[in-house]
């Protein structure tokens, strides 16, 4: 292929997923793992470590526009982000031992459970009435230091993915609201990214020139993203995010 018709390609595809991981508050690698093992046939490592070049500045960029509609924490974030960074580090090189086929059905079976639990979420919600929210603050900073290791072992193990499990247990357990959780999650896994990324480069399991067109493409759509996530309904929210998650599923076993 063509060098110029590579790059314009893979910034459309990370334009895409810029917009869905604005919408859903998951960054987007989630969905361009699965796209360039499909599409590049990389290895389980590789697609990872590739992924988190264009998530890395798509994560900042939501952010921000987070927190411009919702004031994001910064002691929980902060608290969260520290046992996130640690156990990412130890994450990643569990996850770089391996087989990458034994890697690629793990990161499916685990994408299945968050998407079960989000559709019964969704059908939850529009059951009954939507549930008082509380506030980060209204909790001690432990609490979020705990769901920062859970978070850090996704996203090192995984690549990416800590926000998908900070999410859930935000929602779940401590009762933010699904777009406060989502801001609050991401935040507390973006120094977890920077860690899996030179983790998974410094093991030559990155691949900067696909990496880079994507990251470019990403950040230009991720802010209306993030716009139409702050004016949908809760239930609808969490049932298109289980279904992309059953998506990437599919896409991963069809490789294995």
């Amino acid at each position: 292929m063509d060098i110029v018709l590579q790059v314009l390609l893979f910034m459309l595809i990370g334009a895409g997923i810029g917009f869905i991981g604005g919408v859903l508050g998951i960054g987007g690698g989630l969905l361009a793992i699965p796209l360039l093992v499909l599409l590049q046939n990389m290895e389980q490592q590789l697609a990872q470590g590739t992924a988190l070049i264009m998530v890395l500045p798509a994560v900042i960029l939501t952010i921000r526009k987070y927190n411009q509609y919702a004031r994001i924490d910064r002691g929980s974030a902060i608290a969260g982000a520290a046992s996130a960074s640690l156990f990412t580090w130890i994450g990643a090189f569990f996850a770089l031992s391996l087989p990458s086929s034994t890697l690629r059905l793990i990161y499916a079976m685990f994408v299945l459970a968050v998407a079960l639990y989000y559709f019964q979420q969704s059908a939850a919600l529009r059951r009954r009435r939507a549930p008082a929210t509380k506030q980060a603050a209204d909790y001690p900073r432990w609490i979020f230091a705990v769901v920062g290791v859970l978070a850090g072992l996704a996203g090192g193990i995984f690549g990416v993915g800590g926000s998908v499990i900070a999410v859930p247990v935000l929602t779940r357990f401590l009762k933010l609201s699904q777009f406060n959780a989502q801001a609050l999650g991401l935040t507390m896994v973006l120094p977890g990214l920077m860690v899996a990324l030179l983790t998974y480069a410094s093991h030559g399991q990155v691949d900067w020139s696909i990496g880079i067109p994507m990251a470019l493409g990403s950040i230009c759509l991720v802010p209306v993203g993030v716009r139409l996530a702050h004016g949908m309904p809760e239930p609808r929210l969490k049932l298109i995010f289980a279904c992309m998650l059953l998506l990437i599923m599919v896409l991963l076993l069809l490789k294995i």
